[in-house]
């Protein structure tokens, strides 16, 4: 069964001499997993070139209830980016979001907020000129919230630690080492507070940035199985000095 959607490209992988397969996340199954033949045609339906990681696309693709891997008839740019890609800083954080989606999403059922939420993200990225060095940690906090995974702050007091194991903020030092320093703690509540029109209002240092992203990759390992270490991880905490 044809059907149309839109989705947003997360990883590509090559597939014998003249297919690849993406995986997308889409606004009405999930994730799905796609076989993309590849054509050098100027005619061709479909062009390899638009499945750039967060790229979000319309296609046409061949449903078929008893496979796992849909064939796309149809492809084409739903929103065209004016800076995501030539931006060496926007690039990274690209590949790093593209990575950490593909490895932390793995429902395919539908979830319109999400993908809202995503779509947005994306859009809102690609718009701005500055002030947004921040913009993947907050991006990572509120996608928490989308996974079941949000830190409950109804009863943060300034001096609390965090029980990254039990996600929650604690007067108390936990009896295990899966926490993290009062003075850290405070930042990560700052972050889960701000939105991407004040998050420029958080100064932070390179290393504080990066201590940041490591915390918040740790919290989520510990809560997704098979999480894995990210490749682009390292290459992300190098930005924004």
């Amino acid at each position: 069964m044809l059907q149309k959607t839109i989705g947003i490209v997360l990883h590509t992988i090559k597939y014998k001499d003249t297919s690849n397969i993406v995986e997308i996340y889409t606004e009405l199954s999930g994730r799905t997993s796609f076989l993309l033949n590849l054509s050098r045609s100027k005619k061709s339906a479909v062009k390899s070139m638009i499945f750039q990681p967060l790229s979000i696309i319309e296609l046409e693709a061949d449903y078929r209830p008893t496979s796992t891997l849909h064939r796309v008839k149809e492809a084409k740019s739903y929103y065209p980016f004016f800076s995501l890609p030539y931006d060496p800083y926007k690039s990274a954080i690209a590949l790093f979001i593209a990575e950490f989606l593909y490895c932390a999403i793995r429902e395919e059922a539908e979830n319109k907020p999400l993908f809202a939420y995503l779509v947005h993200s994306i859009q809102w990225l690609d718009e701005q000129d500055k002030n947004f060095s921040n913009f993947h940690l907050v991006f990572l906090m509120r996608l928490s919230r989308f996974l079941g995974l949000y830190p409950n702050l109804d009863n943060y007091h300034d001096k609390d630690y965090f029980d990254m194991l039990n996600a929650v903020f604690t007067s108390v030092k936990p009896f295990h080492n899966l926490f993290i320093q009062p003075d850290e703690a405070s930042k990560l509540v700052q972050l889960m507070r701000m939105n991407y029109e004040t998050m420029y209002l958080f100064t932070m240092s390179r290393a504080e940035r990066g201590r940041c992203l490591t915390i918040i990759n740790d919290y989520y390992r510990l809560h997704l199985p098979g999480f894995p270490i990210l490749k682009s991880l390292d290459v992300l905490k190098e930005l924004f000095d």
